[in-house]
């Protein structure tokens, strides 16, 4: 059979349209159906080849940036958005530039623009951007100001998403862990402590986001006011702050606020655009948006293609046909979208965040979130699926697609050498030395601004045996001698819980009630500096089995041209990998991610060095394999 007379119509309408070069709007012809809740869409399976034509609109080839990103309300049509005085669908991918390693952010944004999609959105990490205060970093991985304009030159416009706190399964929602040694902060309000630190911040990073905006000639298009507010709406004044911050500094793109459904109206503020976070196409959340702002149009800031893990639970995947129907009804139904994420990459180091419902469960090291591009940045089904939705509503052809990162399997690397974490204090700068337990992020190293990630080992001298009690956050192991090693695992990155995020030994440490006094204190940061301080450490040969903390030093040997390939430590316990002085992240026996991500970027023709630091007991051979287990 073949379509329906009406369809038939809009078709040869469709061609005459064309003719004089009148744009078409796909929602005002195609059928009406409802689907299984009732609302009434054009069918998703009924897209006119060639519906939208943004040829001209995009960053490289629109010059006149007078009128930028807009919201357009007419009578007896819904509300659109125009760029350019142009309508205009945003079609958007998340891609975080902090996750991806610098040398393939090319790669992953033409996968973006050869999908069919026309603008990036990305988060921007306090925490990582100024790690201690008034020290900024934009440098290699952190370039923001290269990662936006290489995403110009790809073809694409930009939302950017500049906090103060994102959220993003990052530790603390990414903001620095400086801010908790005031004992009276509240994160995320009007507190003079945090505005305090969120001026100084927005002057150095906002500086640099003016001149890539839209009407500066730059891709950004939109900027978001915090993130996800509604769900923390602790001051009233916040967001309006935020706001003016913003404003005050610059900005003049349109802005927006996100947020789920149901928080939509604590977390909005006025002449500011609402926007929805949703995982499906929902009739309810869409009519209560319309409800709060009845003339402007519909945007889903986060349509969530996937979801992130946990150590511990089960491996979160979503149905790739699922999402491309979902995508389908969005286009039909004129909603402008952001997939999230199109590309998760990999939560290097120690930058994972955590959860807690009840208990702490800390954000898995491959942030792969079954996006829409893997971990690795190869192509999935949802890829395809959305590439052949995308480019059948698309007047121009797609470009063609990169291609794939190779990858390899190297031969196995039995650890030679070993140095038990006892052996090593003796390399390290000296310990803090306290009458009492100091909690990491109050140490007084670094300039002041204390420990922000890794391990922390407290060291006192006991007289007698007892009950011993310590307040730890979040996991310790204890020793004969009384050393207590504290590992931060994340600290959580959603809801209020944030407040309460502090690291190491945080009260009093007793023993039949009776505290315990002088401590010596050793930061374990595992820093580049820290390793290169074990370079002169005297090394021991591995012994069949060792029991406790300590690291292993092998040698991963791969070929003149390195490739993308994956550690498998199936025999070992819990701990960190180092290749070649870089922290690939959190390796765990109790799943579910089997494997660590290693770009072939970062390794050197022939020899790398390999570091593990095992928490719990030696394992055997250190392994590659050219796929992922997740």
């Amino acid at each position: 059979m073949g379509p329906p007379p009406r369809f038939s119509r809009c078709l040869s309408w469709k061609r005459i349209l064309c003719i004089f070069s009148l744009p078409l709007i796909l929602a005002s012809f195609a059928p009406r159906v409802k689907d299984k809740e009732g609302l009434i869409y054009a069918n998703a399976q009924l897209h006119p080849a060639g519906t939208f034509n943004w040829s001209h609109l995009t960053p490289l080839t629109l010059k006149d940036r007078s009128v930028g990103l807009e919201t357009v309300s007419r009578v007896g049509r819904k509300p659109y958005f125009t760029l350019g005085g142009h309508k205009f669908l945003i079609f958007g991918g998340s891609i975080h530039y902090f996750r991806v390693p610098r040398e393939y952010w090319r790669d992953r944004l033409l996968k973006l623009k050869a999908c069919g999609f026309n603008t990036l959105t990305t988060y921007v990490p306090w925490n990582l951007h100024e790690p201690e205060r008034g020290k900024f970093d934009f440098s290699g991985n952190l370039d923001l100001e290269a990662f936006v304009m290489m995403a110009a030159e790809t073809g694409l416009w930009v939302i950017l998403r500049p906090g103060p706190y994102i959220c993003s399964e990052i530790d603390l929602g990414g903001l620095p862990s400086w801010l908790l040694q005031d004992p009276n902060m509240i994160l995320r309000t009007t507190y003079k402590g945090f505005v305090g630190a969120v001026d100084k911040y927005f002057d150095h990073l906002i500086s640099r986001v003016v001149p890539l905006q839209y009407h500066k000639g730059g891709p950004i298009i939109a900027v978001q006011v915090e993130n996800e507010y509604g769900s923390f709406a602790k001051d009233k004044d916040y967001m309006l702050y935020v706001r003016k911050a913003l404003l005050k500094r610059g900005i003049v793109e349109l802005l927006m606020t996100s947020d789920e459904a149901e928080n939509l109206l604590k977390g909005r503020i006025k002449g500011v655009l609402a926007t929805i976070n949703m995982n499906k196409f929902e009739k309810s959340a869409f009519e209560q948006l319309s409800h709060l702002q009845s003339n402007k149009p519909i945007m889903i800031m986060e349509f969530w293609v996937g979801w992130f893990d946990t150590w511990g639970s089960e491996h979160s995947v979503a149905n790739a046909e699922d999402v491309k129907e979902t995508v389908s009804k969005f286009i039909t139904s004129e909603i402008s979208f952001n997939v999230y994420m199109f590309h998760g990459g990999t939560n290097f180091g120690f930058m994972n965040g955590a959860t807690y419902v009840g208990i702490h469960k800390a954000v898995v090291t491959s942030y792969d979130y079954d996006a829409v591009l893997t971990e690795a940045g190869d192509y999935t089904e949802k890829y395809f699926k959305l590439q052949g939705l995308l480019s059948s509503v698309l007047a121009m052809p797609l470009p063609p697609l990169p291609k794939l990162t190779p990858k390899a399997e190297y031969p196995s690397v039995k650890p030679s050498l070993y140095l038990p974490l006892w052996d090593v204090l003796q390399y390290l700068h000296e310990p803090v030395i306290s009458h009492t337990p100091v909690n990491m992020e109050n140490l007084p190293i670094n300039s002041g601004n204390g420990q922000s990630y890794g391990f922390v080992l407290y060291e006192t001298s006991i007289c007698s045996g007892g009950s011993l009690h310590a307040n730890v956050h979040d996991t310790a192991q204890e020793c004969q001698l009384l050393r207590i090693l504290v590992e931060n695992r994340g600290r959580v990155n959603f809801s209020w819980k944030i407040q309460d995020q502090r690291k190491g030994l945080t009260e009093s440490v007793t023993i039949n009630k009776f505290p315990l006094n002088g401590f010596a204190i050793y930061s374990l940061e595992m820093t580049m500096n820290f390793f290169e301080r074990l370079r002169s450490a005297t090394w021991r040969p591995v012994p069949k089995n060792y029991f406790g903390p300590a690291f292993y030093l092998g040698t991963l040997k791969v070929d003149s041209s390195p490739k993308d390939t994956f550690l498998s430590l199936l025999t070992w316990n819990s701990g960190f990998a180092f290749i070649n002085g870089r922290n690939l992240g959190r390796y765990s026996i109790i799943g579910p991610q089997k494997t660590l991500y290693l770009p072939g970027v970062w390794l050197h023709p022939e020899d790398n060095e390999i570091i593990l630091f095992e928490k719990r007991k030696s394992g055997s051979y250190i392994q590659t394999t050219n796929e992922p287990i997740l």
